[in-house]
């Protein structure tokens, strides 16, 4: 007796197209990725691309998220290639590193981000892995939330937030909601309808923060409203998931800009933090980061990492190499980490230079009578114009000034040689 092997969905598909086609008197093939759609381009590529086909000499990308020095350059730090060179120095082998990466670097990117007097340091309860920078942080984070957090599978974000977030999180397993975080109207942070937002949420739920320097918007909460904040988290049981991509780079001060999480984690909380040095040391490329969650014991800390290594495992077995050891050459000589702590205020300062410089000449040179305060007010690399799209369009097609859609720039494109032409600009599309 035959056995009838029932068709899959695809299969049946398959067959039902070749069938057509043989109906129809035609000899052909049905490609099996046939049904694969076109996908959308990615909106920062596409600006990228756009500004690299423009011919006119005044042309401006204000959509890259890398800092550029003065001349609009990539900017590779002294500190780094002084720990490279040592590095090279050494003849060091080239062999894997463990599951969860290069100890020395894990434990002072670790002191950087919680502070070298952190109880859950001193205390061995925190959990922390190197990972594929800030980006894969993010993913071990929502791949062992979505496991082992035994109250929620869904994520709540800022309103705007990153854009990779949503399909990091989504592709974690978990569910991605909002929570209010911009005032389109002051150009500032809605802290009544963020706080009230997370009052509402369902207790124990699961909420994204963004540590300094929020990306896209540039808006952070000041010390009293980290308070505010704090306090309704710990009153609804939420769980606080810190994304620290910026650390030192937007206000030039390492201890500063980890004031969020070290503030948390002091008043009680357990927190999950990704931690990134693709902006702080220019290391992009290097795909340097780690992420950590604070335990409430040794043993917890212990089972946790454990999980940790289990995930990583079959994502990508082990971190890259070179990039840790740089970052732990620079952290743990005292004359390379001044050297860095020196330099990262230097990128920082320039990013501030900047921003005063464009708003004097949109308010003192060319006269605008719309109020650019939010342009010094806001921290970091990006910040959010208020420009509409409409704005944004005759500013890339009349200007050949290229940023993204929403209005977002990334003030290090900005350099003392093109400011003013970029203030010029944006009062000829707000006029």
């Amino acid at each position: 007796m035959l056995n009838i092997v029932p068709l899959t969905a695809a299969a049946a598909l398959r067959r039902q197209g070749q069938q057509s086609l043989l109906a129809a008197g035609r000899t052909a093939t049905v490609s099996t990725w046939a049904q694969v759609p076109q996908g959308p381009p990615d909106p920062i590529l596409g600006v990228t691309e756009a500004f690299r086909a423009d011919r006119d000499p005044c042309k401006m990308n204000l959509g890259v998220g890398a800092y550029r020095d003065n001349d609009g350059k990539p900017y590779v730090l002294s500190c780094v290639r002084k720990a490279e060179k040592r590095l090279l120095d050494k003849s060091m082998d080239k062999e894997y590193l463990g599951i969860t990466g290069h100890p020395g670097f894990v434990q002072r990117a670790s002191k950087l981000a919680y502070g070298a007097d952190s109880p859950a340091l001193a205390e061995s309860r925190v959990a922390a892995t190197q990972s594929i920078s800030g980006t894969g942080a993010l993913r071990i984070g929502g791949e062992f939330l979505s496991r082992y957090y035994p109250y929620a599978k869904k994520i709540y974000l800022p309103t705007p937030s990153w854009g990779n977030h949503t399909p990091i999180f989504r592709d974690s397993g978990l569910e991605v909601g909002q929570y209010r975080y911009f005032d389109k109207t002051t150009n500032g942070l809605n802290i009544d309808g963020m706080l009230e937002d997370l009052q509402n949420l369902p207790a124990n739920s699961i909420v994204l923060m963004h540590a300094c320097a929020h990306n896209p918007t540039g808006v952070d909460p000041t010390a009293e409203q980290w308070d505010q904040i704090s306090q309704v988290i710990k009153d609804r049981d939420h769980f606080c998931f810190f994304d620290m991509a910026y650390q030192g780079f937007a206000s030039g001060n390492v201890d500063r800009d980890a004031q969020a999480v070290r503030q948390f984690v002091s008043r009680g909380h357990y927190v999950a933090l990704s931690q990134s040095f693709a902006k702080n040391m220019g290391l992009y490329g290097e795909r340097v980061g780690t992420f950590s969650l604070v335990c409430q014991s040794t043993e917890e800390m212990k089972a946790v990492e454990s999980q940790l290594k289990i995930l990583i495992r079959p994502l990508y077995s082990n971190p890259p190499l070179n990039g840790a050891r740089i970052v732990n050459q620079v952290l743990s000589d005292s004359t390379l980490y001044s050297e860095w702590l020196s330099e990262v205020k230097g990128m920082a300062d320039r990013i501030i230079s900047m921003r005063t410089a464009l708003k004097d000449h949109l308010v003192n040179d060319f006269g605008s009578q719309h109020n650019w305060d939010h342009i010094t007010n806001q921290i970091g690399m990006f910040c959010y114009t208020g420009l509409k799209p409409d704005q944004v369009e005759k500013l890339t097609k009349e200007h050949h000034v290229y940023l993204t859609k929403d209005g977002r720039i990334s003030i290090a494109g900005i350099s003392s040689r093109n400011v003013e032409y970029l203030a010029q600009s944006i009062h000829a599309v707000t006029k």
